[in-house]
């Protein structure tokens, strides 16, 4: 029960932080383009490749600890599921390009910027 009020925690902590930066980057850039939800994706799975990899090869954690920062705060402030909705919305809008577009690039350079991550960890490490 602990473990799952930890996550509970973290959630709301990532989710307000998501809500935080979502309003910020809307108000700089506008939204035409879902450039909140990209990157704030780009950025947690930056810092899951951090966390994960210093967790592993640096840091002696508990699990409570472990599931806090990845599960709940991580978990809370990634956004795959407003990803989606923003998709289908561009698709909606017949912006197709934009779509694809949206989609490579959320996708591709989220997948990127964890492997930067994990080699930054490993660096410093």
């Amino acid at each position: 029960m602990a473990l799952t009020l930890w996550i509970a925690l973290g959630g709301a902590i990532g989710a307000a932080l998501r809500h935080a930066l979502n309003v910020g980057i809307a108000r700089i850039a506008g939204s035409d383009f879902p450039w909140h939800t990209m990157l704030i994706n780009i950025s947690g799975s930056f810092v899951m490749g951090v966390l994960i990899s210093m967790m592993a090869l640096r840091w002696n954690v508990s699990n409570d600890l472990r599931a806090f920062l990845t599960t709940g705060i991580l978990g809370g402030y990634t956004t795959f599921s407003a990803f989606s909705l923003d998709f289908a919305f561009l698709v909606e809008r017949k912006t197709y390009f934009l779509a694809g577009a949206y989609a490579l690039g959320s996708v591709v350079v989220s997948l990127i910027a964890i492997f930067a991550g994990m080699a930054l960890a490993r660096t410093l490490a």
